[in-house]
């Protein structure tokens, strides 16, 4: 029986959830970064873009072995019966074994179309392996993010990227290849799984409800179709890049994309996790939503904006100081695009998030549909035309349309945007002006990116603390209590 959960305890488990996860991750996340660091000094960019390339193969395919069920489960105000579970859990197990039977069916196409190679081929069967193993970890973690308990539910997650960058990157030293993603995928699958049902035992098993399947749809199907459309948006148009600017040029796009998105993986992912069941059980409580909205945009573009921005500064001394990378100097100006790109993904991703969890799930199905058509259409246009400069651009200009998604989420909830997202971005603005001016000073040298960072953190706290004031500094205070709270 699922335990009722109160306003008061929704409110203290979403904070705690958020200031904890972020901040015990924040670590594991660090080592993340590390490994890509690294990485790309023993990978080349076609190797690269070939790993891109096939993961977004699989992605792309992902997407039909859920159908929304699971979110429909989250969604759900009411406990989930064992029918429930055991009907979504036997649903999902059947797309899931048609999905890898299909891909292994079309597998020859594949590898000619993109000039696989042995290793290549290896990748791809390990990542449906992955999927497998994946699909039986789905019941476990709707039950602690229904419960809210995010730590238990982040820990396996955790653990599988420990094991997956070092396992990857001891291969990738050793000259392995795309063979060390092989390996380092089906270790860190197995792990996530055996820890994952540690924490929240769960019962596998066979069942199917009519029933129950009328009611997940009703919020699942919708949803699915705004999760193809982003499946679509991103893993399709990388396909279909693909084939336009090479591997070469998707592994230069998308180095230019996991620098720009660090800010994100550090800082929106988990926030946003966190706040789509917190979200979906405040729905009812306007006055309680709106605050936490506003709260959690202005967390997100407080820390976001001012890294994107140090990013763009920084990325023309890393290049150039880090030994191997010299490969990776094309992707300069792509991180600037991208950059922009991302700066938009702050605020709107949790406004589409917002909008599902109080069930205006059609509305995002619309936004979804603007985005994939504008990204289908500038994107592919200005990457034949331009190449990875002019794909890039495109992003950045598909990014600018979320304005559209800002006022829409506006008239259902009243959020703040200059509290959230304008003063986060004016302190941002200041703290890039200054340093561009700085930088002129300084050679390129690891000291002079140490020098920028100090400076821009210096000049970015005085800039949100003279418009913001002291409650900046008492928000940081209650936090810290938050993650040492008994």
């Amino acid at each position: 029986m699922e335990e009722k959960i109160g306003i008061e305890t929704i409110k203290d488990r979403a904070v705690k959830g958020i200031v904890v996860l972020t901040g015990r991750t924040f670590l594991i996340q660090i080592i993340g970064s590390i490994a890509l660091f690294l990485l790309f000094q023993y990978l080349n960019t076609t190797e690269y873009g070939v790993f891109i390339i096939v993961g977004s193969v699989i992605n792309f395919l992902v997407y039909f072995s859920d159908i929304g069920l699971a979110a429909a489960l989250i969604q759900k105000k009411e406990a989930p019966s064992n029918l429930d579970l055991k009907t979504t859990f036997t649903i999902q197990q059947f797309l899931v074994f048609l999905l890898v039977g299909i891909t292994l069916l079309i597998t020859p196409y594949i590898v000619q179309k993109y000039s696989l190679t042995n290793e290549g081929k290896i990748l791809l069967y390990s990542l449906l392996f992955s999927l497998v193993l994946s699909s039986f970890k789905s019941i476990p973690s709707v039950l602690l993010e229904r419960k809210l308990e995010f730590i238990k539910l982040v820990f396996p997650q955790i653990v599988e990227q420990i094991i997956y960058n070092v396992v990857l990157i001891l291969l990738a030293m050793k000259g392995f290849g795309l063979t060390s993603f092989s390996i380092a995928v089906v270790v860190r699958s197995i792990v996530g799984l055996s820890i994952i049902y540690y924490l929240q035992p769960w019962k596998p098993g066979i069942a199917f409800s009519i029933e129950t399947l009328k009611g997940l749809f009703k919020f699942g199907i919708p949803y699915q179709v705004n999760t193809f459309l982003a499946t679509l948006k991103d893993d399709g148009l990388t396909i279909i890049l693909g084939g336009i600017i090479g591997p070469a040029g998707i592994g230069v796009l998308s180095f230019a994309q996991k620098i720009a998105r660090l800010p994100l993986t550090f800082f929106m992912d988990t926030v946003t996790k966190v706040t789509f069941p917190a979200f979906s059980r405040l729905q009812d409580e306007k006055d309680h939503l709106e605050r936490s909205v506003t709260r959690s945009i202005f967390f997100i573009c407080l820390l976001v904006l001012p890294s994107l921005m140090g990013i763009v500064i920084l990325s023309p001394i890393l290049v150039r100081v880090v030994p191997r990378y010299e490969q990776w100097i094309p992707a300069l100006i792509p991180i600037i695009f991208i950059s922009i790109n991302f700066a938009f993904a702050s605020a709107t991703t949790q406004l589409t998030n917002l909008l599902n969890a109080i069930g205006k799930i059609k509305i995002t199905f619309y936004l979804m549909i603007m985005w994939t058509v504008l990204t289908w259409v500038l994107i592919p246009i200005l990457g034949l035309k331009f190449g990875v400069v002019g794909a890039s651009i495109g992003y950045s200009l598909v990014g600018s349309s979320s304005i559209v998604a800002i006022i829409i989420a506006k008239k259902y909830v009243n959020f703040g945007i200059i509290d959230s997202i304008i003063k986060p971005l004016i302190g941002s603005l200041v703290m890039g002006l200054v340093l561009v001016f700085v930088r002129k000073f300084l050679d390129t040298s690891i000291n002079s990116m140490l020098i920028l960072s100090l400076v821009g953190i210096l000049v970015y706290a005085s800039a949100m603390i003279s418009m913001i004031g002291i409650s900046l500094i008492e928000d940081a205070k209650k936090s810290l209590t938050t993650i040492f709270k008994k």
